[in-house]
């Protein structure tokens, strides 16, 4: 896909819809962003996908880890959790809502041998989607199609799919109770839905500037509206008719190895050598070398005007991320397995 999928206008755009300082930003500045979510994570896809990739690979999202555990590994391992989880299994029509390039899906693909339709907002990441799969010759069980997910039905239809799953992606979304809606309309009865949600656990205080600071970071960082907490995506599954099966924040399993290792920098804590790398590229030394490369690239043209501005927050992203993960504030991996009833 040529470098023209992607809005220079967009990503340059992006940090605009923010006050940098968390205390500064209110009311009017929230309201903006989730008026105009899709002009916020398309600014912010256009100019964090390839930085994604080079950092995480295909499956852009984070995952519990165990000691001696590779990376990529453990990434797959989270899918798979995933996919066990909601029983997925050959014959199965299954929607992954906000698929990013299609690494979760080809892997649950390859796990479950399930059809599964990826969505996407972003022309750049479909693009890349369907070229990674179709070199993985997987054209035939992996598909992606553009839409908003908050018009599923209307793309769809009603009770079109056995399964829907999203990882790390609704939290996108202006507001819970529509995305979950829209995916309880295209379920068919009976159908399951599986999600790993970020959320600011329950012990968050918006009162409190320090954490607010932190979901501040965490939004202008990852390109998402508004953080929200686990009582209100729980709230919002029971609100829009799910039946929740199972429910669990899996970064309080106290893993001696913790979700957020990679993003702090250290490269004694990566546990293979291959990741040793994966470390270094979230070190001082790491993040000077990208940014400076990317700087250079988009002065010659070969990544949109604003993609080094998305860069600096994805810095920012980082360390609230951390931050949040030490203080136990927020959580990538809020997993509720829902079900819609059968009748």
């Amino acid at each position: 896909m040529p470098a023209d999928a992607r809005s220079a206008d967009r990503v340059t755009n992006y940090n605009k819809f923010w006050e940098q300082k968390s205390a500064n930003d209110n009311q009017t500045h929230r309201a903006n962003r989730l008026d105009q979510y899709t002009e916020v994570v398309n600014g912010y896809y256009d100019g964090a996908t390839e930085l994604y990739e080079y950092g995480w690979a295909d499956s852009f999202h984070f995952c519990r880890f165990y000691k001696g555990e590779g990376f990529l590994q453990a990434l797959a391992r989270h899918e798979h959790y995933l996919a066990s989880m909601m029983h997925l299994k050959p014959g199965m029509r299954v929607l992954d809502v906000g698929c990013g390039v299609g690494g979760p899906a080809r892997e649950i693909a390859r796990f479950s041998d399930a059809t599964i339709v990826g969505l996407n907002n972003n022309d750049f990441q479909i693009g890349r989607a369907t070229n990674k799969t179709k070199k993985a010759g997987l054209s035939d069980k992996v598909s992606f199609v553009k839409g908003d997910f908050m018009k599923l039905s209307e793309q769809f239809g009603e009770n079109s799919f056995d399964a829907v799953y999203a990882i790390e992606a609704t939290c996108h979304a202006p507001n819970f109770e529509g995305i979950y809606g829209e995916i309880f309309k295209v379920l068919k009865p009976g159908g399951v839905f599986g999600v790993y949600e970020w959320c600011m656990t329950d012990e968050w205080d918006a009162s409190n500037p320090k954490h607010k600071e932190i979901a501040h970071g965490i939004e202008v960082g990852d390109g998402i509206p508004e953080m929200r907490n686990l009582t209100a995506a729980r709230n919002a599954l029971k609100s829009v008719g799910f039946d929740i099966e199972h429910e669990e924040d899996l970064a309080d399993r106290g893993d001696v190895v913790p979700w957020y290792y990679p993003l702090e920098g250290d490269i004694w804590k990566a546990q293979t050598v291959w990741d040793m790398f994966t470390c270094w590229r979230t070190s001082k030394m790491g993040i000077f070398c990208t940014q400076n490369a990317i700087w250079a690239f988009e002065k010659v043209g070969l990544v949109p005007k604003g993609t080094h501005s998305v860069g600096e927050s994805l810095i920012v992203a980082a360390d609230a991320l951390v931050a949040g993960g030490r203080t136990k504030l927020f959580t990538p991996m809020a997993l509720w397995i829902s079900r819609k009833p059968a009748n």
